[in-house]
Protein backbone atom coordinates (compact mmCIF):
# COMPACT_ATOMS: atom_id res chain seq x y z
CA UNK A 1 0.00 0.00 0.00
CA UNK A 2 1.65 2.84 -1.20
CA UNK A 3 1.03 6.38 1.25
CA UNK A 4 0.46 8.63 -1.93
CA UNK A 5 -2.63 8.15 -4.84
CA UNK A 6 -1.33 10.07 -7.33
CA UNK A 7 -4.00 13.25 -8.21
CA UNK A 8 -4.73 13.41 -12.16
CA UNK A 9 -5.58 17.04 -13.37
CA UNK A 10 -7.19 17.59 -16.80
CA UNK A 11 -6.30 21.24 -17.36
CA UNK A 12 -6.93 23.19 -20.61
CA UNK A 13 -5.99 26.63 -21.40
CA UNK A 14 -8.88 28.03 -19.44
CA UNK A 15 -11.20 24.96 -18.08
CA UNK A 16 -10.20 22.94 -14.95
CA UNK A 17 -12.25 19.80 -15.08
CA UNK A 18 -12.80 18.96 -11.45
CA UNK A 19 -12.09 21.36 -8.25
CA UNK A 20 -9.82 19.97 -6.10
CA UNK A 21 -10.85 19.72 -2.28
CA UNK A 22 -8.16 21.03 -0.12
CA UNK A 23 -6.64 19.71 3.36
CA UNK A 24 -8.55 21.95 5.25
CA UNK A 25 -11.79 21.18 3.51
CA UNK A 26 -11.38 17.62 4.23
CA UNK A 27 -10.72 17.91 8.05
CA UNK A 28 -13.85 20.15 8.36
CA UNK A 29 -15.55 17.65 6.17
CA UNK A 30 -15.38 14.69 7.75
CA UNK A 31 -13.73 15.27 11.58
CA UNK A 32 -17.12 14.51 12.90
CA UNK A 33 -16.72 11.22 11.01
CA UNK A 34 -13.09 10.77 12.44
CA UNK A 35 -14.58 11.61 16.24
CA UNK A 36 -17.03 8.80 15.79
CA UNK A 37 -14.91 6.15 14.65
CA UNK A 38 -12.64 7.08 17.49
CA UNK A 39 -15.26 6.32 20.06
CA UNK A 40 -16.57 3.17 18.46
CA UNK A 41 -13.19 1.69 17.57
CA UNK A 42 -10.72 3.27 19.65
CA UNK A 43 -8.36 4.38 16.50
CA UNK A 44 -7.20 8.45 17.21
CA UNK A 45 -8.92 10.76 14.99
CA UNK A 46 -6.01 12.69 14.52
CA UNK A 47 -4.74 9.32 12.65
CA UNK A 48 -7.66 8.51 11.04
CA UNK A 49 -8.00 11.67 9.78
CA UNK A 50 -4.12 12.25 8.83
CA UNK A 51 -4.69 8.71 7.23
CA UNK A 52 -7.33 9.86 4.84
CA UNK A 53 -5.78 13.19 3.95
CA UNK A 54 -2.52 11.05 2.73
CA UNK A 55 -3.86 8.19 1.57
CA UNK A 56 -6.71 9.79 -0.82
CA UNK A 57 -4.78 12.74 -1.18
CA UNK A 58 -7.75 14.70 0.25
CA UNK A 59 -10.48 13.03 -0.90
CA UNK A 60 -9.41 13.63 -4.42
CA UNK A 61 -7.79 10.36 -5.82
CA UNK A 62 -9.41 8.20 -7.92
CA UNK A 63 -9.71 5.61 -5.56
CA UNK A 64 -11.83 7.96 -3.33
CA UNK A 65 -14.44 9.41 -6.13
CA UNK A 66 -14.30 6.43 -8.08
CA UNK A 67 -14.33 4.00 -4.74
CA UNK A 68 -15.14 6.29 -1.65
CA UNK A 69 -11.77 4.32 -0.61
CA UNK A 70 -10.08 6.70 1.42
CA UNK A 71 -7.41 4.73 3.12
CA UNK A 72 -6.31 2.90 -0.05
CA UNK A 73 -6.90 -0.44 1.66
CA UNK A 74 -6.42 -3.74 -0.73
CA UNK A 75 -9.03 -6.50 -1.14
CA UNK A 76 -6.88 -8.82 0.73
CA UNK A 77 -8.35 -12.36 0.56
CA UNK A 78 -11.03 -11.96 3.01
CA UNK A 79 -12.92 -9.27 1.05
CA UNK A 80 -16.22 -9.95 -0.25
CA UNK A 81 -17.51 -6.76 -1.42
CA UNK A 82 -17.35 -4.44 -4.43
CA UNK A 83 -13.88 -3.79 -5.78
CA UNK A 84 -12.22 -1.25 -8.00
CA UNK A 85 -8.67 -1.41 -9.66
CA UNK A 86 -5.57 0.53 -9.64
CA UNK A 87 -1.67 0.65 -9.95
CA UNK A 88 -0.08 0.51 -6.58
CA UNK A 89 2.75 -1.50 -5.75
CA UNK A 90 1.67 -3.61 -9.31
CA UNK A 91 -0.08 -2.91 -12.01
CA UNK A 92 -3.98 -3.05 -11.92
CA UNK A 93 -4.27 -3.72 -7.92
CA UNK A 94 -7.39 -4.79 -6.37
CA UNK A 95 -8.46 -2.31 -3.79
CA UNK A 96 -11.81 -2.55 -2.28
CA UNK A 97 -14.67 -0.41 -3.22
CA UNK A 98 -17.08 1.11 -0.57
CA UNK A 99 -21.08 2.78 -1.21
CA UNK A 100 -20.50 5.56 0.99
CA UNK A 101 -17.32 7.05 2.95
CA UNK A 102 -18.71 6.36 6.18
CA UNK A 103 -18.36 2.70 5.16
CA UNK A 104 -14.58 2.78 4.61
CA UNK A 105 -14.11 5.35 7.58
CA UNK A 106 -15.88 2.49 9.43
CA UNK A 107 -13.94 -0.59 7.83
CA UNK A 108 -10.63 1.42 7.78
CA UNK A 109 -10.99 1.30 11.76
CA UNK A 110 -11.89 -2.49 11.88
CA UNK A 111 -9.44 -3.14 9.25
CA UNK A 112 -7.09 -2.03 12.33
CA UNK A 113 -8.74 -3.24 15.32
CA UNK A 114 -9.31 -6.77 14.39
CA UNK A 115 -6.25 -7.35 12.02
CA UNK A 116 -3.44 -8.93 14.81
CA UNK A 117 -0.63 -7.26 13.10
CA UNK A 118 -1.90 -3.81 14.68
CA UNK A 119 -2.84 -5.05 18.20
CA UNK A 120 -0.37 -3.82 19.94
CA UNK A 121 -1.73 0.06 19.20
CA UNK A 122 -4.53 -0.20 21.04
CA UNK A 123 -2.51 -0.45 24.02
CA UNK A 124 -1.23 2.91 23.36
CA UNK A 125 -2.99 6.07 24.60
CA UNK A 126 -5.44 7.13 22.31
CA UNK A 127 -3.35 10.78 22.90
CA UNK A 128 -0.52 9.37 21.69
CA UNK A 129 -0.58 9.82 17.85
CA UNK A 130 3.26 10.03 17.85
CA UNK A 131 3.58 6.09 19.14
CA UNK A 132 0.52 5.24 16.83
CA UNK A 133 2.59 6.46 13.75
CA UNK A 134 5.35 5.47 14.50
CA UNK A 135 3.56 1.44 14.95
CA UNK A 136 2.10 1.97 11.80
CA UNK A 137 5.13 1.96 10.08
CA UNK A 138 6.24 -0.65 11.99
CA UNK A 139 3.18 -2.77 11.23
CA UNK A 140 3.59 -1.91 7.83
CA UNK A 141 0.73 0.06 6.86
CA UNK A 142 2.56 1.72 4.16
CA UNK A 143 5.56 1.42 2.29
CA UNK A 144 7.45 4.50 2.20
CA UNK A 145 10.16 5.01 5.30
CA UNK A 146 9.10 8.48 6.03
CA UNK A 147 5.43 7.23 6.53
CA UNK A 148 5.41 8.15 10.18
CA UNK A 149 6.91 11.47 10.00
CA UNK A 150 4.71 12.38 7.31
CA UNK A 151 1.58 11.62 9.43
CA UNK A 152 3.51 13.62 12.26
CA UNK A 153 3.70 16.22 10.11
CA UNK A 154 -0.17 16.33 9.17
CA UNK A 155 -1.13 15.98 12.71
CA UNK A 156 0.84 18.37 13.68
CA UNK A 157 0.16 21.12 11.01
CA UNK A 158 -3.53 21.12 11.81
CA UNK A 159 -3.34 20.47 14.96
CA UNK A 160 -5.31 17.34 14.71
CA UNK A 161 -4.70 15.83 18.10
CA UNK A 162 -7.45 18.26 19.20
CA UNK A 163 -9.49 15.65 18.04
CA UNK A 164 -8.41 13.37 20.34
CA UNK A 165 -10.41 14.59 23.03
CA UNK A 166 -13.65 13.90 21.19
CA UNK A 167 -14.37 17.29 20.32
CA UNK A 168 -16.42 17.95 17.55
CA UNK A 169 -14.32 20.62 15.99
CA UNK A 170 -10.71 21.72 17.50
CA UNK A 171 -11.19 24.59 20.31
CA UNK A 172 -9.57 27.71 21.08
CA UNK A 173 -7.60 28.40 24.09
CA UNK A 174 -10.18 31.19 25.17
CA UNK A 175 -13.01 28.47 24.49
CA UNK A 176 -11.20 26.12 26.63
CA UNK A 177 -10.92 28.92 29.46
CA UNK A 178 -14.63 29.22 28.67
CA UNK A 179 -15.51 25.54 29.12
CA UNK A 180 -13.04 25.54 32.52
CA UNK A 181 -15.32 28.83 33.77
CA UNK A 182 -18.52 26.92 33.08
CA UNK A 183 -17.82 23.90 34.84
CA UNK A 184 -16.52 25.65 37.74
CA UNK A 185 -20.15 26.98 38.17
CA UNK A 186 -21.71 23.69 37.14
CA UNK A 187 -24.49 23.24 39.27
CA UNK A 188 -25.87 20.30 41.48
CA UNK A 189 -27.54 17.64 39.88
CA UNK A 190 -28.11 18.92 36.93
CA UNK A 191 -29.51 16.19 34.34
CA UNK A 192 -26.50 14.53 32.36
CA UNK A 193 -27.58 12.11 30.01
CA UNK A 194 -30.83 10.88 32.15
CA UNK A 195 -28.55 10.39 35.21
CA UNK A 196 -28.09 13.03 37.84
CA UNK A 197 -25.28 15.17 38.34
CA UNK A 198 -23.47 15.53 41.61
CA UNK A 199 -20.34 17.71 42.64
CA UNK A 200 -17.85 17.14 45.08
CA UNK A 201 -14.58 19.15 45.89
CA UNK A 202 -15.69 21.00 42.52
CA UNK A 203 -15.48 17.88 40.13
CA UNK A 204 -18.64 16.63 39.04
CA UNK A 205 -19.75 13.27 39.66
CA UNK A 206 -22.23 10.68 39.35
CA UNK A 207 -23.52 7.75 41.39
CA UNK A 208 -23.43 4.22 39.50
CA UNK A 209 -27.13 2.91 39.89
CA UNK A 210 -26.03 -0.77 38.54
CA UNK A 211 -23.09 -3.19 37.94
CA UNK A 212 -21.98 -1.57 35.02
CA UNK A 213 -18.59 -2.17 32.49
CA UNK A 214 -16.52 1.19 32.60
CA UNK A 215 -16.47 1.08 28.81
CA UNK A 216 -20.75 0.44 28.42
CA UNK A 217 -20.91 3.55 31.17
CA UNK A 218 -18.59 6.00 28.82
CA UNK A 219 -20.85 5.18 26.46
CA UNK A 220 -23.79 6.50 27.90
CA UNK A 221 -22.12 9.70 28.89
CA UNK A 222 -20.83 10.10 25.66
CA UNK A 223 -17.12 9.94 27.14
CA UNK A 224 -14.54 7.82 25.81
CA UNK A 225 -13.47 4.92 27.98
CA UNK A 226 -10.00 6.16 28.73
CA UNK A 227 -11.60 9.39 29.97
CA UNK A 228 -13.01 7.64 32.29
CA UNK A 229 -10.51 5.69 33.62
CA UNK A 230 -8.22 8.39 33.66
CA UNK A 231 -10.50 10.56 35.43
CA UNK A 232 -10.89 7.68 38.08
CA UNK A 233 -7.69 5.90 38.28
CA UNK A 234 -9.06 3.15 37.04
CA UNK A 235 -8.65 0.44 33.70
CA UNK A 236 -10.35 0.65 31.12
CA UNK A 237 -11.51 -3.34 31.01
CA UNK A 238 -12.87 -2.58 35.04
CA UNK A 239 -16.68 -3.21 36.11
CA UNK A 240 -18.13 -0.64 37.96
CA UNK A 241 -20.32 -1.55 40.99
CA UNK A 242 -23.39 -0.03 41.77
CA UNK A 243 -23.00 2.92 44.70
CA UNK A 244 -19.46 3.69 42.80
CA UNK A 245 -18.81 7.47 42.99
CA UNK A 246 -17.81 8.20 39.21
CA UNK A 247 -16.08 11.64 38.35
CA UNK A 248 -16.94 12.53 34.79
CA UNK A 249 -13.79 15.49 34.80
CA UNK A 250 -10.44 15.49 36.46
CA UNK A 251 -10.34 14.82 40.35
CA UNK A 252 -8.18 17.96 42.12
CA UNK A 253 -4.48 17.79 43.34
CA UNK A 254 -5.83 18.09 46.67
CA UNK A 255 -8.58 18.14 49.10
CA UNK A 256 -10.70 21.02 50.04
CA UNK A 257 -9.27 23.38 52.03
CA UNK A 258 -11.24 21.87 55.23
CA UNK A 259 -10.19 18.41 55.32
CA UNK A 260 -6.73 18.23 56.03
CA UNK A 261 -5.99 14.44 57.71
CA UNK A 262 -8.77 11.46 57.02
CA UNK A 263 -8.88 8.56 59.31
CA UNK A 264 -9.51 5.31 57.15
CA UNK A 265 -12.10 3.19 58.46
CA UNK A 266 -12.21 -0.86 58.08
CA UNK A 267 -10.81 -2.08 54.97
CA UNK A 268 -10.68 1.46 53.14
CA UNK A 269 -7.89 1.58 50.43
CA UNK A 270 -6.21 4.53 48.93
CA UNK A 271 -8.36 4.62 45.81
CA UNK A 272 -11.43 4.99 48.09
CA UNK A 273 -10.57 7.66 49.95
CA UNK A 274 -9.57 9.45 46.52
CA UNK A 275 -12.71 8.94 45.32
CA UNK A 276 -14.07 10.08 48.40
CA UNK A 277 -12.97 13.22 48.52
CA UNK A 278 -11.98 13.83 44.57
CA UNK A 279 -8.35 13.90 44.93
CA UNK A 280 -6.07 12.54 42.19
CA UNK A 281 -5.00 9.22 43.10
CA UNK A 282 -0.66 9.94 42.59
CA UNK A 283 -0.70 13.08 44.71
CA UNK A 284 -2.51 10.64 47.71
CA UNK A 285 0.16 8.41 47.12
CA UNK A 286 2.64 11.00 46.76
CA UNK A 287 1.76 12.64 50.09
CA UNK A 288 1.21 9.43 52.10
CA UNK A 289 4.22 7.48 50.82
CA UNK A 290 1.94 4.64 49.77
CA UNK A 291 2.90 2.79 46.74
CA UNK A 292 -0.02 -0.01 46.70
CA UNK A 293 -3.44 2.12 46.50
CA UNK A 294 -5.93 -1.15 46.36
CA UNK A 295 -4.36 -2.30 49.57
CA UNK A 296 -6.92 -2.34 52.83
CA UNK A 297 -5.59 0.36 54.96
CA UNK A 298 -4.95 -0.14 58.39
CA UNK A 299 -7.85 0.76 60.41
CA UNK A 300 -7.59 4.56 61.78
CA UNK A 301 -4.60 5.19 59.50
CA UNK A 302 -4.09 9.11 58.57
CA UNK A 303 -4.12 10.17 55.45
CA UNK A 304 -2.93 13.54 54.45
CA UNK A 305 -5.59 14.72 51.61
CA UNK A 306 -3.66 18.42 51.20
CA UNK A 307 0.05 18.68 50.31
CA UNK A 308 1.77 21.05 53.52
Amino acid sequence: MKYFINIIFFLSASVIVFSQMTQEEYIKRYSDLAVKEMKRAGVPASITLAQGIIESASGNSYLAKEGNNHFGIKCHKSWQGEKIYADDDAKNECFRKYKTVEESYRDHSDFLRLNSRYHFLFELEITDYVGWSNGLKKAGYATNPNYANILISMIDKHKLYEFDTGEAKPITREEKREIRREQRTLQREISFGGMEIFENNGVPYIIVQDDISLKDLAQELDLMAWQLARYNDLQKDDRLKSGNIIYIKPKKNKAAKTYEIYQASDNENLWEISQKYAVKLNRLKKYNNIENAFEPLPKGTKVKLRSK
